[in-house]
């Protein structure tokens, strides 16, 4: 009897300790635990249909398939790459307004973050005809709306490609590397304003508005590139660090009939931005939204088609700075929907086309973080926003003067909606932190599930292996009494009678947010294999993170960093006085933004932190760009102390602990000049510390086996000093 009830024993012990399969970095970063999507997903506007992309791994083909919404059921494939010899792997398309021409893009090349060339492809879909359209790869090819010519860009110069004659005509012709640039955004403006193309055609394909860009003058960086070569190259472009040059931007409408360009008049305007463009829905109306340098002045601007004189129409500063967005939608008497924080939370107003403000329409202390559109119908707006707490998403639909609200979706988590064109159905991309992706198909008016598209059930099944540890979403509350969004996982194994090291993550940039109710990424999963090692992982989210109002998120202007730095460190100091915290082993860590902010944290905190990890960090804002750093601090000119005051590299002295240092030096971005200003200021100091640098890679540092190497020296940095 004894025997048998050691054997049961033994075996519960067995299955207790041995029962968890352990998470690896190999599983992570090969895949594992990736989801199933719905990729290149685009909803038609003349059908109520949408199209995915799908890859056909037994063929090695791909297509273009279309999705019927009302049944989910596909009705055809528009084409496939297995039936058209030559024709290479689709990475991305775009249709023409009748939606039966499409432009494909094949064999990609990146340029920066956003922008790249590639060769394309036209495909008409009813004679099935397939042509490449030139010997050459461009950039940005574009439909009019017309659909009988494409405007596109190479070599920093405009064209339009006439499909009936096959002929293109050069709209520009000073188009020069590091100098001039026509109709595509300059690095900063990709980086910061998050849009490549910067041109736009006239609702009756009669002109083609531009953005040039006179960078001659702006001060360039150089990279080298290693490479497997015996001599390595270098790459040479135009960066506007903080408080330098900018490039000179001005507005010009092309006539397409006369072959002749109008300069848009913004005499009264200096050292300005121009951050979006747009044709109205008045075909001899331009919009567009002119910026301030500090960023905290925006104009809206309608243009007259053929003078090119500009009037405001809309005006909108801040105490700190203004947000620019997509969100700007023009109905068709020509007044706008618009999103703004005026009223201290991001909301939704519709204005006359004078610009005559008619009505708030969405209003409380919440954010709308999505705007979905307007279904002219039903006179309804569709939206996502955080009425249901900061952390969740939630899809709504509210009549255009504010009532008859409705909530849409059901599930607390993250849901994302993708409408059909007459706003009958919308398909909902729902996720939390115990859910992996769940794409649905929803009615529209009343939010009704009516079918499951893809759950990831075969993740789902395949995780309950490894006994994952869950997400506890909590409230932390600082002892300056800041109350900051937090999440914590602990071991499945937790024994509150232990005493735990705790690993913090935290990214921390303006208007971000890292601790949020969805499906969890390739960093969760470290982090839980960390649980799994004996550490207790925290998110903390402080103050200039987003979506609980523009004072809570603007409270860091001028001065970015402190506020945060304070933040990170006070809740450590939470956190390390729970009863199952080792306090001398907190570590923290961070990619980017969030380098900057381990990097301070563990020289200004040096009594809480034991160890940190910075990636890819800023360590001194007057090495980043203008954009960016300008919207938050003001020029180093105008805020020495604010750049000076909160840059890591200037408090080294305040090492105690482990560090690790890591950078791509082919980062274009965050430039690894950071890190090494940075290395030559702790040797200075005569401080120890660890470093990694990864050779001509960029930014997200991948390709290969580099992430995979790169989490498991992180990981192993970890296990060796906390």
């Amino acid at each position: 009897m004894k025997s048998k009830q050691f054997s049961v024993l033994f075996l519960f012990l067995c299955f207790t300790v041995f029962g968890q399969q352990k998470i690896t970095v190999d599983e992570i970063f090969r895949g594992a635990f990736r989801e199933q999507g719905m990729d290149e997903l685009q909803s038609l506007k003349n059908s109520n249909q949408y199209t995915v992309l799908n890859a056909d791994r037994a063929t090695r083909s791909m297509q273009i398939d279309l999705y019927d919404f009302a049944t989910l059921k596909k009705t055809a494939t528009l084409i496939d790459t297995k039936n058209h010899a030559g024709l290479p792997s689709i990475d991305s398309y775009t249709f023409d307004a009748t939606e039966k021409m499409i432009l494909l893009a094949c064999n990609t090349n990146q340029i920066f973050r956003h922008s790249f060339t590639a060769d394309y492809y036209l495909y008409n879909t009813t004679n099935k005809e397939l042509t490449k359209l030139f010997d050459f790869q461009v950039q940005e090819p574009t439909f009019s709306p017309d659909g009988e010519m494409i405007a596109y860009a190479k070599d920093n110069n405009l064209f339009v490609y006439n499909l009936a004659t096959k002929v293109s005509t050069q709209i520009t012709i000073d188009g020069k590397k590091n100098a001039i640039i026509n109709g595509i955004t300059d690095w900063v403006y990709e980086e910061e304003f998050a849009f490549v193309k910067a041109f736009d055609w006239s609702k009756d394909s009669k002109k083609v508005a531009y953005i040039r860009f006179d960078e001659s003058e702006v001060p360039e960086f150089s990279m080298s590139m290693f490479g497997q070569e015996l001599y390595p190259t270098v790459e040479t472009f135009k960066y506007p660090k903080a408080g330098e040059k900018n490039a000179e931007v001005s507005l010009h409408i092309y006539d397409v009939a006369a072959a002749a360009t109008k300069k848009v008049d913004l005499g009264k305007y200096n050292d300005f931005y121009i951050a979006r463009m747009q044709w109205t829905n008045d075909v001899n109306v331009l919009s567009a939204q002119v910026l301030n340098r500090h960023q905290d002045n925006l104009d809206l601007l309608f243009i007259d088609g053929n003078s090119a004189v500009a009037k405001v129409v809309l005006n909108e500063k801040d105490k700190a700075y203004v947000d620019v967005t997509d969100n700007l939608t023009f109905l068709k008497d020509n007044s706008f929907i618009w999103t703004s924080e005026k009223d201290g939370f991001n909301h939704i107003y519709v204005y006359d086309k004078n610009g005559k403000l008619k009505n708030q329409v969405t209003k409380g202390n919440w954010e709308v973080t999505s705007y979905y559109g307007f279904d002219e119908k039903s006179n309804s707006v569709f939206y996502q926003s955080t009425e249901n707490g900061s952390i969740n998403r939630s899809i709504y639909s509210i009549a255009l003067d504010g009532k008859n609200k409705k909530v849409l979706s059901n599930e607390v988590g993250t849901n994302k909606g993708t409408f059909s064109p007459n706003f009958q159905y919308y398909i909902n991309t729902f996720s939390s932190a115990k859910q992996p992706t769940r794409y649905t198909l929803n009615d529209a008016k009343s939010g009704k599930q009516l079918q499951v598209i893809e759950d990831n059930a075969t993740l789902a099944s395949s995780l309950k292996k490894y006994d994952l540890p869950a997400k506890e979403f909590f409230v932390l509350k600082t002892a300056k009494g800041n109350e900051l969004n937090a999440w914590i996982m602990k071991p499945k194994d937790f024994d509150p009678s232990k005493k735990y090291p705790v690993f913090m993550y935290q990214y921390s940039g303006p208007g971000s947010q890292q601790v949020a109710n969805q499906t969890n990424s390739g960093n969760d999963y470290w982090f839980m294999m960390l649980t799994q090692q004996g550490y207790i992982v925290a998110c903390v989210d402080g103050r200039g993170t987003g979506f609980k109002g523009a004072d809570f998120k603007k409270v860091t202007q001028l001065e970015l960093g402190k506020y945060e730095v304070e933040d990170q460190i006070d809740a450590a100091k939470v956190i390390g006085n729970y009863p199952y915290v080792d306090k001398s082993r907190i570590g923290i860590f961070g990619w980017s933004f969030g380098g900057f902010m381990a990097s301070n944290c563990l020289f200004k905190g040096n009594d809480t932190f034991k160890m940190a990890i910075a990636v890819a960090p800023v360590t001194n804002w007057r090495f980043y760009d203008s954009v960016y750093t300008e919207r938050y601090m003001h020029t180093p000119q105008e805020n020495a102390s604010g750049y000076d005051d909160n840059s890591p590299i200037n408090y080294v002295d305040g090492l105690k602990g482990k560090f690790l240092l890591i950078h791509g030096s082919g980062d274009d971005n965050v430039h690894v000049q950071n890190s090494m200003q940075m290395m030559e200021a702790l040797i200075q100091a005569n401080k120890q510390f660890d470093s990694q640098i990864y050779p001509d890679k960029n930014h997200g540092i991948y390709g290969g086996y580099t992430r995979i190497q790169l989490y498991n020296k992180m990981t192993n940095f970890i296990k060796a000093n906390l």
